[in-house]
């Protein structure tokens, strides 16, 4: 069965037999996150779960970039449009919560920075594959947010709780070896090599018992949603309070303006 995906441009399905490679595909902003890309991120997993003749799904980015968070000029827009807010917020749970309960296996392929949200969704990825000049970073403390769409409440569970709070708190990006070594990634791998070697990982796991590989990583992520389950709420719920206050109205524009 062919399965159309019903996606904008920001972001792509690309298959190759049992392999789907999911791409962020707005490379001349560093695929940052705007309007439509976070709607794609929050509705992509129940479309690839539809599609029967998929068994593997490989994440990465166009261009220079995993993803580099979340857009400025979409973000600004939330300083005085609270429903637009708000519906950032559930649509945020929302692709936290199909990540987790998605059936097949993801392997990331960190091309470039992941910052922010797109930190969030390499991290929450079942593989993670970094290319050695990539990096993890989460700055939502920088802008005077909480970091609620999953760094406080992920992370934790990942590496150590001290080493956590000091990129939490500072937002300082970390290399792909330090990621490796803290557990937020698998392996690192040269740039050219980053690719290909998702996709010989992403056959061997084609070529696994379906019903074991998927039960496996139901297991598995069981435990992570129990454990996140009071975590994500809070972080959320915290998120939104800091979107409405002053610190944050101000760090925003001023990170804007030296943007542009």
């Amino acid at each position: 069965m062919t399965v159309t995906y019903d996606l904008p441009g920001e972001l792509t399905v690309e298959a190759e037999g049992p392999v789907r490679t999911v791409v962020v595909n707005r490379p001349a902003e560093l695929n940052a996150v705007n309007e439509r890309l976070h709607w794609a991120f929050a509705n992509v997993w129940r479309q690839l779960a539809a599609d029967l003749e998929a068994r593997v799904v490989i994440l990465t980015g166009a261009g220079r970039a995993f993803c580099a968070g979340g857009d400025l000029d979409w973000i600004a827009s939330f300083l005085d449009d609270p429903v637009a807010r708000d519906e950032s917020l559930r649509e945020g749970a929302q692709i936290i919560e199909e990540m987790l309960r998605f059936p097949l296996p993801v392997i990331a392929a960190v091309n470039g920075p992941a910052v922010g949200l797109g930190c969030s969704i390499a991290v929450l990825s079942d593989i993670v594959l970094m290319s050695d000049t990539a990096y993890l970073a989460d700055p939502h403390v920088s802008v005077g947010l909480v970091a609620g769409d999953g760094g406080a409440a992920f992370w934790p569970l990942l590496t150590p709780i001290l080493r956590s709070r000091e990129y939490l708190f500072t937002g300082e990006r970390i290399p792909a070896a330090t990621a490796v070594e803290l557990g937020l990634a698998s392996r690192a791998a040269a740039p050219d090599d980053l690719l290909p070697e998702a996709r010989r990982l992403a056959e061997r796991l084609a070529r696994q018992p379906v019903e074991a590989l998927r039960g496996t990583k139901r297991v598995v992520n069981m435990h992570l949603s129990e454990a996140l389950r009071g975590a994500m709420q809070a972080g959320f719920a915290a998120e939104a309070v800091t979107m409405r206050s002053e610190e944050h109205r101000d760090r925003l524009l001023a990170l804007r303006r030296k943007a542009g």
